[in-house]
């Protein structure tokens, strides 16, 4: 589909049933989860690729508000009312840029290692850092860097076919992303105002996340259901697909409930 002029791809399984979005994080695409989503067959599923990331365009202006609106504009497409917002890492700052505007469209919101807080103006200079990197070296040096990173447990096979695919990513998309991600604002009062329970999956090993925004978000909800995963990086989906499919089924028959 098109949306504001640049072409948008998705992965979608459509039925009547209850609606689960999948949203990938920073230098994925929707194919990340085309394993892990093998447990929810009685889910439609929506896996996009945001702007930037796998088969989508890019917009060289990009901001998280921006995702969000794309996301929504599929959901459109598609006709689906309503969803339950799955976001790892960027997706959760798309997921939650989403809820501030479209909370009344949630049947339930994820966190899959990701935080609702800005970014330090030490993490902004880093991605600044990135963005000075990508320009000189392209997006193949980047994501090798990059992707191995996030694995606390090593999976070789995964993280190399992770790399493969976002060696594709143009260079502007990416950057486009990271001045995004170092412009959102704090959105934590969304998941205090949340009117849905909030699902969190932490990563005890994840370098991306600081522990204590892990820890701190779990208790702005009214209601919220927690995974800890002591062992785990930043991709849990791979690191512990079973314990976090597991604790997603649960969470969402609790919702269906």
């Amino acid at each position: 589909m098109v949306f504001r002029d640049v072409e948008l791809a998705f992965r979608v399984r459509d039925f009547e049933g209850p609606r689960l979005v999948f949203l990938h994080g920073f230098c994925e695409d929707g194919s990340m989860w085309e394993e892990f989503v093998r447990p929810f067959e009685e889910y439609a599923l929506l896996l996009p690729d945001l702007p930037g990331f796998g088969d989508s365009g890019v917009w060289s202006s990009l901001s998280i508000e921006d995702m969000a609106a794309a996301v929504e504009a599929m959901l459109e497409a598609l006709g689906w009312e309503r969803c339950v917002l799955i976001g790892h890492s960027m997706g959760g700052y798309v997921a939650l840029a989403f809820a501030e505007r479209l909370g009344n469209r949630l049947d339930g919101l994820c966190l899959f290692h990701s935080h609702p807080y800005a970014d330090t103006e030490e993490k902004k200079a880093n991605r600044l850092k990135s963005i000075a990197f990508l320009e000189q070296y392209g997006s193949g040096r980047y994501v090798a860097r990059l992707i191995p990173a996030l694995f606390h447990r090593k999976l070789p096979e995964v993280e190399a076919r992770m790399i493969e695919r976002a060696k594709r990513y143009l260079p502007e998309g990416i950057q486009a992303a990271l001045r995004a991600m170092a412009a959102r604002p704090d959105r934590s009062k969304v998941l205090e105002a949340c009117p849905v329970p909030v699902a969190f999956i932490v990563g005890g090993k994840d370098l991306a996340v600081p522990t204590d925004y892990s820890m701190k978000q779990c208790l702005l909800p009214a209601v919220a259901y927690v995974e800890y995963l002591r062992e785990v990086g930043h991709m849990g989906m791979f690191e512990a697909s079973r314990r976090c499919s597991t604790f997603l089924r649960s969470y969402l028959a609790d919702l269906d409930a």
